[in-house]
């Protein structure tokens, strides 16, 4: 077995710059680093040194362990929760590679767990996805303020997300602590070059839409730019050129649109919110367009106007004159409406109501269906390919066995082209048709079975009832709504099942197999299940024919290790993905003389021609932004943070982290200098906030507090909510227990609600604010929060920013916490406010007396010993101690209420 993977030429070129000087590589999408990874993380897998790779997943920390271990290498080690402290820190002494969660990373190095001074260094992995606030940069800071000397290396795959943004490439640079930009493009001289020597043999398949597929596109795309069209006129703040109907058919369309749209939800109209909706549906009609059977596709539409008819509002695309094409050309698809006048047979013997209706008969006009199922161009393109490669194949008498591997978009496609192979194009339109046909049936005799009971219901109700009746109406109208949202969900749901229901009977079919007949294979990603589903297929003789998603799998290497376990001598790309098409070129050149077909297949003039070729053009486009952005670019000498004074400028200048005080009397000069320190709860490192109060030049100093989340000084105390988090504390009563426990331990409780930076700065919509008071409301519960605690304080923060900045300010001129002292409040009744003079349950009962507040409160417990002592005071001598008549009036008749009508009814 090999000690390292062999590089390929630009990868061997890759990796000398990675390994020679500390920096960012960023590649196009498709050619992946994974060997550069694997083989810089072989050295260091020893236990003289101790590298720690941060910001990957699950699957892939799984792959990079699988290959590590192939290579003979020392296993490196997934540290999760599963590791207890003691266990981490001897996981640490050991040495080798380690994959830490950025959570558990960050609480040991501020605890001193991790020695830092050893750490060889760190590679960062997803490198775009390094802001200012995220936990790894949090963690390459606290690096680079210990250790001078270890490497930082870090790879991206994303060109496109540097350039989002004002000089994003330089701020992500500058958050890894990095000076070096490695640029790896596709049109790369060095790579581009050495591809082209081991290019593979390309078919390209250009189809064309059929006419009835075209004016649904047509029409779609007209709708598309009718809703963006309308969009831009009500919202003039948004950005025109990003709203494009080119644009529009990108997967990220809906992620940047939301992106601008969100910090003003709440202020928007309801015609804006419904044409966003729109347009969710209408991309969605584009995409099924191409990518399913015109069965499915009408279905969809029909699912559609459906839900529609019951909606509380409606979607406006439905209501313009491209919707009417649009329906009539997908029902075109799939059957054509006759219509015929029924002869009429006369009777000798019919009564006058009987020649009546049948007079009535004949003029009325019957309508019968012809079926269509027009198939997809593409399907029967598949067909014609495999059989000429199962004639190639037959021709061929050397023997060899030449694999097929067809990589269709997601799991629901596989499966029709599954069908398709085995059982034909007009036999999976037949069984889809008549499985919708006999659930309208069963839909038909339910809803009409409903409607009888409900006719029964209503005959035998009392009167009175019609307001019962118009308030379930505006329930059913809520309820619609919310069914318009879901329509698309649904209808996926649905179509899984249909799936689920071609699988049955596979393996009886595999056993009925001629032996002489090839295997069909289909990949799964059920871990449960066998890997591999086999069915026979009998256009190929020999070889396999693999179906393999392109994505929608929880593996993202499946696909990768499918390609390289079938070795296939031909590959049909059902539809056309970027990264997948760049990873069969690499794939090639690494396998030098071995041919490699790839057919490549696409509607010519479509969408998803378009799609393509503006992912392509978009990446051009970020890797010339960003060879242009590294020509200009300057960059500090103490970048890489290996000097004292470079940490100190990335933790703000403004805000040192030791305060020095001076003081002048009597002719000397006194020097007090004390580290500034925030004492946080170790759970709240999920949060940005730990890492932006670090980057302000205050101290963190985590442990496990049972009172509030953020110690600021000893007598202030925060607990921060979220608004998710604060609604659902308040619904639970978790907020009250909280809020009684700071009240009775800390001086100055604070409850900070902090929102999410990215949406609007608003506890709740404007439609939902009443004048009326109601328990279900989110503002009238923290009215009455703020009523029961009158010593706690509400903060509001629009992000996380402020709230670091709000902190700075809340600790100035302030005493430190003490760790020791935070981590015993709650369990130590002799820290509470006031010592333990007073009981807390009596206090807590006490406060809820009426003519009790927080300015008489103490004053009773001074000069009353105990709860009953309190009820026998006479009216005068409660006046005396609250100093207030109406208060002692209220406490003694709560006390004496009672007794006056216990004596009454006597």
């Amino acid at each position: 077995m090999a000690d390292t993977i062999p590089l390929l030429e630009y990868e061997s070129a890759m990796f000398l710059d990675v390994i020679n000087e500390d920096g960012l590589l960023i590649t196009a999408k498709g050619i992946t680093t994974d060997n550069i990874l694997i083989n810089f993380l072989k050295i260091h897998c020893d236990p003289a040194s101790l590298v720690l790779v941060v910001n990957t997943s699950a699957q892939e920390e799984d792959h990079l362990i699988e290959e590590l271990v192939k290579l003979n290498a020392l296993a490196p080690k997934a540290v999760t929760n599963e590791y207890g402290v003691s266990d981490r820190e001897v996981l640490y002494l050991n040495g080798g590679v380690l994959f830490v969660t950025s959570r558990i990373l960050v609480v040991d190095m501020l605890t001193k767990k991790l020695p830092i001074h050893l750490v060889t260094g760190i590679v960062v992995c997803k490198a775009h996805k390094i802001i200012d606030s995220c936990q790894e940069a949090f963690i390459l800071r606290l690096y680079r303020e210990n250790n001078k000397t270890g490497f930082i290396k870090a790879f991206s795959d994303a060109p496109e997300a540097f350039t989002a943004g004002f000089s994003k490439v330089e701020r992500v640079m500058k958050n890894l602590f990095v000076k070096k930009l490695y640029l790896w493009p596709r049109f790369y001289a060095p790579m581009s070059a050495f591809l082209e020597r081991h290019t593979p043999e390309l078919v390209e398949l250009h189809l064309q839409l059929t006419p009835s597929m075209l004016v649904i596109q047509t029409s779609i795309l007209d709708l598309i730019s009718t809703c963006l069209r309308d969009i831009k006129r009500l919202n003039s703040f948004l950005d025109p050129e990003e709203l494009t109907v080119e644009n529009s058919i990108n997967k990220s369309f809906d992620k940047l649109l939301r992106l601008q749209l969100d910090p003003v939800w709440h202020q928007l109209n309801s015609k804006t919110k419904q044409l966003v909706a729109d347009l969710k549906v209408l991309r969605t009609l584009l995409f099924y367009l191409t990518q399913y059977d015109c069965v499915t596709f009408y279905q969809f539409l029909l699912s559609l106007r459906a839900s529609e008819r019951d909606a509380a509002y409606h979607s406006m695309w439905m209501f313009m004159d491209a919707t009417e094409a649009l329906f009539v050309h997908a029902r075109e698809r799939v059957y054509e409406v006759h219509e015929t006048k029924p002869k009429a047979k006369r009777q000798k013997t019919l009564t006058a109501v009987e020649n009546k209706s049948e007079n009535d008969n004949v003029s009325r006009v019957e309508k019968t269906r012809e079926l269509v199922l027009e198939e997809s161009p593409k399907w029967k393109v598949l067909k014609d390919v495999l059989e000429d490669i199962d004639k190639e194949n037959s021709s061929d008498k050397s023997g060899e066995t030449r694999h097929v591997l067809i990589a269709a978009s997601d799991q629901r496609t596989c499966s029709q082209l599954r069908e398709l192979l085995c059982e034909g194009g007009k036999a999976l339109l037949t069984r889809l048709y008549e499985k919708n046909e006999n659930r309208k049936g069963s839909e038909k005799n339910s809803s009409t079975s409903n409607e009888k009971s409900k006719k029964q219901k209503d005959k035998k109700a009392k009167p009175g009832l019609g307001r019962k009746g118009k308030s379930k109406s505006g329930v059913s109208k809520q309820k619609s709504t919310r069914k318009t949202n879901k329509t698309i969900d649904k209808f996926l749901m649905t179509r899984d099942e249909e799936d689920e229901d071609i699988c049955q009977n596979e393996e009886q079919e595999a056993e009925d197999s001629s032996k002489g007949a090839g295997k069909l294979l289909l990949k799964t990603d059920n871990p449960d299940e066998c890997e591999i589903t086999e069915i026979t297929f009998g256009l190929v003789s020999t070889p396999l024919i693999v179906i393999h998603p392109l994505s929608g799998t929880s593996d993202p290497y499946s696909l990768t290790r499918t390609l390289h376990e079938i070795e296939p001598r031909y590959v049909i790309l059902y539809d056309a993905q970027m990264e997948f098409v760049r990873q069969l070129e690499v794939f090639k050149a690494s396998r030098a003389g071995i041919p490699l077909r790839i057919y490549f297949m696409v509607y010519a003039g479509s969408v998803e021609e378009q799609r393509y070729l503006t992912r392509l053009r978009k990446e051009n486009e970020a890797f010339e932004m960003l060879i242009k952005s590294k020509a200009t670019m300057i960059i500090p000498e103490e970048r890489e943070g290996k000097t004292e004074a470079a940490v100190q400028l990335d933790r703000d200048p403004s805000k040192p982290s030791s305060v020095a005080s001076t003081r002048k009397g009597g002719g000397q000069e006194k020097q007090v200098a004390e580290n500034r320190k925030i004492i946080v709860d170790a759970r709240e490192f999920r949060s940005e906030l730990p890492s932006l109060i670090h980057k302000r030049g205050i101290d963190i100093e985590p442990v496990t507090v049972e009172v509030g989340d953020y110690i600021l000084t000893p007598h202030i105390c925060v607990e921060r909510k979220s608004v998710s988090d604060l609604i659902s504390s308040l619904n639970s009563g978790r907020l009250y227990t909280q809020c009684v426990a700071m009240t009775r331990f800390y001086k100055r409780p604070i409850l900070l609600i902090e929102f999410d930076p990215a949406k609007s700065f608003s506890l709740q919509a404007k439609s939902s604010l009443s004048n009326e008071i109601s328990l279900q409301n989110v503002t009238t519960k923290l009215a009455l929060l703020t009523i029961h605690f009158p010593k706690l304080r509400v903060l509001w923060c629009p992000s996380p920013y402020a709230t670091a900045e709000l902190f700075d300010e809340l600790k100035q001129n302030q005493p430190e916490p003490d760790a020791a002292v935070a981590m015993e409040i709650g369990s130590d009744p002799s820290l509470a406010v006031g010592g333990e003079r007073y009981n807390a349950a009596p206090q807590d009962f006490l406060h809820k007396l009426p003519g009790i507040n927080s300015k008489n409160c103490k004053t009773v417990m001074n000069k009353v010993k105990n709860i009953h002592e309190l009820s026998e005071l006479s009216e005068e001598r409660l006046q005396e101690i609250l100093g207030n008549a109406v208060n002692a009036k209220k406490l003694w008749e709560f006390f004496h209420d009672n007794h006056k009508l216990e004596a009454n009814k006597r």
